[in-house]
């Protein structure tokens, strides 16, 4: 009956302390097995309260805990750090900017498909221009060296790849942050030089967080809304 459920319902949420998605499952299931399996039309409940998601307000650093990690920070990875707190973009897009994709003639970095895969332009700041035209010579040391040994070009989306598949090897479409080794991509099995590592940002970053004596849980999005 009616109150065996809430009964059930209540111990998932209050006894085991599940989740607000898990108490919808099992409320779903209920409602599937006394409808579905036992025919059973039992309209009260269809009215048991489902918990609303709680939701929780985004961690931010104040200027002065950002200048703290930053201090922490080193070459690419203070630059990268600068990059995202100054633009605001997520750090699966700073890593795959392309080279193409920075303009300093009007100080605009283009995101290319971006969250719902669409392109959107972002101020380039003024203050890091010379950093990033510097980091552009690093990588355009890379890109030569790959050039000079006849490596395999860099990752293109997939209908580029098959209708222009030489662009890879082109300086324009080069990471802007490079890694400094080679690895085998996953879904080609090819050798090439992918773009700097998720994994190895995200360790560098939080070493510095421990560093500074910042106890918040930032992360790298947390520059996104500081």
């Amino acid at each position: 009956g009616s109150s065996e459920v809430e009964a059930f319902l209540s111990w998932l949420a209050n006894e085991r302390k599940v989740s607000v998605s898990t108490h919808r499952q099992a409320l779903a299931a209920l409602l599937f097995f006394y409808g579905k399996v036992l025919c059973t039309d039992l309209p009260w409940l269809q009215e048991i309260g489902r918990p609303r998601p709680s939701r929780r307000l985004p961690v931010v650093l104040t200027p002065d805990e950002v200048v703290r990690i930053l201090g922490f920070l080193e070459g690419e990875h203070r630059l990268f750090a600068q990059l995202l707190y100054g633009t605001g973009m997520r750090i699966s897009e700073g890593l795959q900017l392309r080279v193409k994709d920075l303009d300093f003639d009007h100080g605009t970095i283009i995101v290319r498909e971006g969250k719902g895969s669409k392109d959107r332009a972002l101020m380039l700041p003024e203050s890091l221009a010379p950093s990033l035209r510097e980091q552009l010579s690093r990588a355009r040391a890379w890109w030569l060296k790959d050039q000079a040994e006849g490596r395999s070009g860099v990752a293109l989306p997939d209908a580029l790849e098959r209708k222009y598949p030489r662009a890879g090897h082109s300086w324009p479409w080069f990471w802007v942050f490079a890694q400094h080794t080679h690895s085998t991509d996953p879904r080609s099995g090819v050798v090439r030089r992918h773009h700097m590592y998720d994994q190895t940002f995200q360790r560098a970053f939080k070493r510095a967080v421990e560093q500074a004596g910042i106890t918040k849980p930032a992360t790298p999005h947390t520059l996104r809304h500081s």
